[in-house]
């Protein structure tokens, strides 16, 4: 069956979306955007999402083109309209058509565009053996709390890692781990979980925040704090998480094993905590 998508007021099979040359997302990356799952064709956490575009938005100085009953309403429809139970549904807003010039245009409005693909989640294989990831500098801007289109350092990075046949890339500034290129970090030591702090150098995830509540739901000790590089290796287990990847273990960095060389048992009882989450979110019967 065909994807159905919306672009700017229409909803219109995929193949027949266009946008013009000069959109400012194509040009300059000038523009923001979400990843949202959902699952049995429930957004999930649609809220928090919807909160961190605002806050993409309002870094760029964009208008939000819809409040927040708007966009649930748009994204559900490309969800309902779409075949698969569960989605990964995309949100682009950029500040739209313009004479190619580096200033904001005064009245331009944006290009706003939702598409749906089938959600696909980590096979068992990786949470049974564990991923391997490589570490690298990390030399993006200094705004990665916005969720911006201009993710060029994040591919090339990302990159790194297929290249090495690893995972993922976890990124480190000044010492201390910041995040992985399209994902959250976590360290795990004599049952005590850590992960950096939300700030201008990380990307403020979804997924992040729920690992992290649904630890302390369930008693499990946890820090939030700068983490050194050199606490990758000397954990017991190492976590990455984001909307696509959820939960998963990491058993290698860079080419070392991280703890038993297997995933842990922390692991374990948190994949299981979100296991039980998403089945909440499935038999839920409104967003």
């Amino acid at each position: 069956m065909e994807s159905l998508c919306y672009l700017n007021g229409e909803f219109m099979p995929l193949a027949d979306a266009r946008i013009p040359v000069l959109d400012r997302g194509f040009i300059f990356g000038d523009g923001v955007y979400e990843v949202i799952p959902a699952y049995g064709r429930v957004l999930f956490r649609l809220e928090q999402h919807l909160a961190r575009l605002a806050y993409s938005l309002r870094s760029i100085r964009l208008a939000n083109p819809h409040d927040a009953r708007t966009w649930a309403t748009l994204l559900g429809t490309v969800v309902d309209r779409n075949p698969w139970d569960d989605q990964s549904v995309y949100l682009q807003v950029t500040r739209g058509v313009a004479p190619r010039s580096h200033e904001f245009p005064r009245t331009t409005p944006p290009t706003v565009f939702i598409m749906a693909n089938p959600l696909k989640t980590p096979p068992p294989e990786t949470r049974e053996r564990g991923v391997a990831v490589v570490t690298r500098e990390d030399y993006r801007w200094r705004r990665c709390d916005i969720k911006s289109v201009s993710l060029l350092a994040n591919v090339l990075l990302r990159q790194e890692a297929e290249d090495a046949g690893a995972a993922e890339t976890v990124l480190l500034r000044d010492g201390n781990v910041t995040e992985a290129s399209a994902s959250n970090v976590y360290v795990v030591k004599n049952g005590v979980i850590a992960s950096p702090p939300k700030d201008n150098l990380i990307l403020p995830g979804i997924t992040y925040d729920l690992v992290l509540e649904l630890a302390r739901a369930a008693g499990l000790p946890v820090e939030v704090r700068p983490v050194a590089a050199a606490e990758l290796l000397a954990a017991d287990e190492v976590w990455l998480s984001s909307s696509t990847r959820e939960v998963q273990p990491v058993t290698r960095v860079d080419g070392e094993p991280v703890g038993t060389g297997k995933p842990g048992p922390d692991f374990a009882r948190m994949y299981q905590l979100f296991q039980d989450y998403k089945a909440r979110v499935r038999q839920a019967t409104h967003v």
